[in-house]
């Protein structure tokens, strides 16, 4: 039995050598945990050394138990030590690779840019503030009164067929241009005044040119002196403004029903010099908006006196003059969202 009791020693002892050599050895935690269950674990090579202390009596039984319980737990120690200098040694690692120079400027996130609607628009209004007019506003879903008859449309006029507008029900609907807001602005204001009524304005209409919704601003003037020279000279300067050079502006007869007379605004074509282009269709001119004086009808509806008044008004449309301004030949490309076309504004 000695010499069981002494062989048993032995293989507990070179066992507890090599283990320390597995642990020095490894390198990771994958080998560490190779290590625990090669040498300590149910199968491993303690297990196998404790199957044989059945042989021994009981006081040399006990006395075995404790030492390999001993070493055991030494080694299991030994191990999670090396598993936490280990861990040190990756974070430490992680640390220098990752390390950064708070000393170097910081790198600045991308900033998103105004829409060139968005752009075109602001212009558009700095510049008839700059002339004196005031900005006014007015509700998008609009009524039939103030879309239509307020402004001398009959039930019959083409431009209430729900072909070219959006109803929401009967009577009410998305306004088809933003003049509702004129007539809302001549039923609390007494002439004389100028304001412009810029806005959202909505039409069943989808091609290169047109979109289901689009912008417009609208003006309009009124006094005692108005006439269609001064029309002519406020519209001249403020296209000679908005695209940074002298424009040659024409009136075209043409026929609104709430103004008498009525005139469509072209402009000398910008793009090749009146020389005839595809933009212009060969004729040297492009239209850019509608105008006129206010017809008596709209004055007489809303009280004014129309022996002793006169105005005149006007609306544009914000995407056709930035798509001349900025060369842009699809109207779409502005609703696409394409971050490549945005940018270049």
């Amino acid at each position: 039995m000695n010499d069981l009791l002494s062989h048993l020693r032995g293989d507990l002892a070179a066992l507890s050598a090599e283990v320390e050599q597995a642990i020095a050895a490894a390198g990771t935690q994958d080998d560490l945990t190779a290590v625990k269950i090669t040498f300590l674990g149910k199968k491993g090579r303690l297990t196998a050394i404790l199957k044989q202390l059945g042989a021994l009596p009981a006081q040399e039984r006990a006395a075995i138990g404790e030492e390999a319980n001993a070493l055991k737990t030494r080694l299991l120690t030994t191990i999670d030590g090396h598993v936490e200098r280990l861990q040190a040694g990756a974070l430490e690692a992680a640390l220098v690779k990752e390390a950064q120079d708070i000393t170097l400027p910081g790198t600045l996130p991308p900033v998103g840019h105004q829409h060139p609607i968005a752009t075109a628009l602001d212009e558009i209004v700095s510049i008839f503030v700059a002339m004196g007019f005031s900005v006014e506003e007015g509700p998008e879903i609009e009524t039939e009164h103030y879309n239509f008859e307020a402004l001398n449309m009959p039930a019959t006029h083409p431009a209430r067929d729900m072909q070219d507008t959006f109803y929401i029900k009967p009577g009410v609907l998305l306004r088809t241009h933003t003049s509702p807001v004129q007539i809302r602005f001549m039923e609390t204001h007494r002439p004389p005044f100028q304001m412009i009524a810029p806005g959202k304005v909505y039409r069943r209409d989808s091609d290169v040119s047109h979109t289901p919704m689009f912008h417009q601003v609208e003006g309009l003037v009124v006094s005692e002196t108005v006439s269609m020279a001064e029309l002519k000279g406020t519209l001249s300067f403020f296209l000679a403004s908005f695209f940074g050079q002298e424009v040659t502006i024409r009136l075209r007869p043409s026929y609104f029903p709430f103004t008498e007379p009525s005139c469509e605004v072209d402009i000398a074509c910008i793009l090749c010099g009146q020389s005839g282009c595809p933009a212009c269709k060969q004729t040297g001119w492009l239209e850019v908006m509608g105008a006129g004086m206010v017809h008596p009808k709209v004055f007489a509806a809303l009280g004014y006196d129309a022996q002793t008044l006169s105005g005149f008004a006007f609306g544009m449309g914000v995407e056709r003059l930035a798509m001349l301004k900025y060369r842009i030949p699809d109207i779409r490309l502005f609703y696409d969202n394409d971050l490549r076309f945005l940018a270049q504004f």
